[in-house]
């Protein structure tokens, strides 16, 4: 028998209860994959992160990352709660720490801010899919509940990836954003065949101060029907900004900070930096803060 040390981080917010709650499972060497996958089950967040050793000298901490259905390759809010509680437990200062997830080894920025932390993950390489095809454009639209003359013209539907693709969708007004009741079983479906299991919904209609985004993602095909507040959504959505003119910048970067989780009760903040080379997207940063709401010791 083994103990295990488990946090319940809310990430993206320095409020508890609010942004997107992670699971952190510390000393995890020898666990099976079935074990985390239980456990990340048992936990029941959209993801939960499990800190490793590290496998070779060119980085220093590997991270797994497991819905209640399955392992997945990267997750930005599990990142940013899973290096908060390593900065936390080591008392770090102000470090970059470079680790192997499943996207690969990537750097992340701990900045130490008086007695707490914020986090500042680097994405993966930035991948645009041609628009979705007018029938697949036709039912995700349809399963997502919208209508034509809803969706914000400027914005094709396409998907996007930062290391996890979403289906980035357009929609012109706030209050329909936040009264979005999308088919769950057809957008299941739907990521069958187009291959992609998270649609972000965003709205660039925002009257809240430094706010330039308010998004909402739904990925019921692997088992998360709406995620609160989702690193992997707002990174991509900042290079898509860019290619399609719908961000002013100056320079080599453009940075904006994206609100999402409000439509049920766990607004969050992620700040989104878009490094340019030539006037393209190269490189996506995502942060925020983060907070502990419980920890506890396990045994298995």
């Amino acid at each position: 028998m083994r103990t295990l040390k488990i946090y319940q981080v809310d990430s993206f917010t320095a409020e508890k209860f609010k942004g997107n709650p992670a699971g952190v499972v510390m000393n995890v060497d020898g666990l099976t994959d079935l074990e985390m996958l239980n456990i990340a089950r048992e936990l029941n967040n959209s993801e939960t992160a499990f800190i490793l050793s590290p496998d070779g000298t060119d980085h220093e901490v590997k991270i797994r990352y497991f819905t209640p259905q399955t392992e997945v390759p990267v997750c930005g809010h599990a990142t940013i709660a899973a290096h908060y509680v390593r900065a936390r437990e080591k008392n770090l200062d102000s470090s970059t720490v470079i680790h192997k997830i499943g996207i690969g080894i990537l750097p992340v920025e701990i900045i130490k801010e008086g007695n707490d932390y914020s986090v500042i993950m680097t994405q993966g390489r930035i991948e645009f899919n041609p628009p979705l095809a007018k029938q697949e454009r036709g039912n995700t639209v349809k399963a997502l509940g919208l209508k034509e003359d809803e969706l914000d013209p400027r914005c094709p539907i396409q998907i996007v990836s930062t290391g996890h693709s979403k289906v980035i969708i357009g929609v012109k007004t706030r209050s329909k954003l936040d009264t979005l009741s999308p088919d769950m079983l057809a957008l299941t479906e739907i990521s069958k065949a187009i291959n992609c299991n998270g649609y972000f919904v965003f709205t660039m209609d925002s009257e809240e101060k430094g706010v330039l985004t308010h998004g909402r993602m739904f990925a019921p095909a692997i088992g998360v029907n709406e995620d609160p507040v989702t690193g992997n959504a707002n990174g991509p959505l900042g290079a898509y900004l860019v290619k399609h003119g719908l961000a002013e910048y100056n320079g080599s970067g453009f940075s904006f900070k994206g609100e999402q989780g409000n439509a049920i009760g766990r607004s969050g903040i992620v700040d989104v930096t878009v490094s340019l080379r030539n006037g393209k997207p190269e490189q996506v940063k995502i942060g925020g803060r983060a907070v502990i709401v419980f920890k506890t010791k396990f045994q298995l």
